[in-house]
C-alpha cells in the first residue's frame, strides 16, 4: 500500500531545497528526467527533512528579543523578531537583526 501522507513544503525554500530545485530544473531544461520524476524527488525531500528533523535534532535553544510581527493562517504561526539573541545549549549565544520562525503542527497533515 502506497504512503499518501502529505508533509510541508516549508523547507523547500530552504538553500538546501533551493539548491535541489535548480539542480531538478537543469536537468529537465536538458531532458535527462521526467517533470513527473522531479516531482516525486522533490515530495521525498519534504519526507526526509520533515523526518530527520524528527527523529535525529535533540538540540535546545532559548531566545529573547523584540516581536514585530505575527500572524496565524491555516494552522501555521509565522513570527517576525528583531534584535533578537539566541543562547544555544552548549550556552553559546548568538545574535541576529531579524528572524522570521514558522510554525506548524507537530502532528501531520490527515493525522488526528
Amino acid at each position: 500500500m502506497a504512503e499518501t501522507r502529505q508533509y510541508y513544503e516549508l523547507y523547500r525554500r530552504s538553500s538546501l531545497g533551493g539548491a535541489l530545485t535548480d539542480t531538478l530544473d537543469g536537468l529537465i531544461t536538458d531532458r535527462r528526467i521526467e517533470p513527473q520524476l522531479a516531482m516525486k524527488i522533490v515530495a521525498n525531500f519534504d519526507k526526509a527533512v520533515a523526518d530527520v528533523l524528527a527523529e535525529k535534532v535533540k538540540s535546545r535553544l532559548s531566545f529573547k528579543g523584540h516581536l514585530d510581527t505575527y500572524r496565524f493562517c491555516d494552522d501555521v504561526w509565522t513570527f517576525i523578531i528583531k534584535d533578537i539573541n539566541f543562547k544555544l545549549d552548549n550556552s553559546q549565544q548568538i545574535h541576529s537583526d531579524r528572524v522570521k520562525i514558522v510554525s506548524c503542527s507537530s502532528k501531520r497533515p490527515g493525522e488526528a
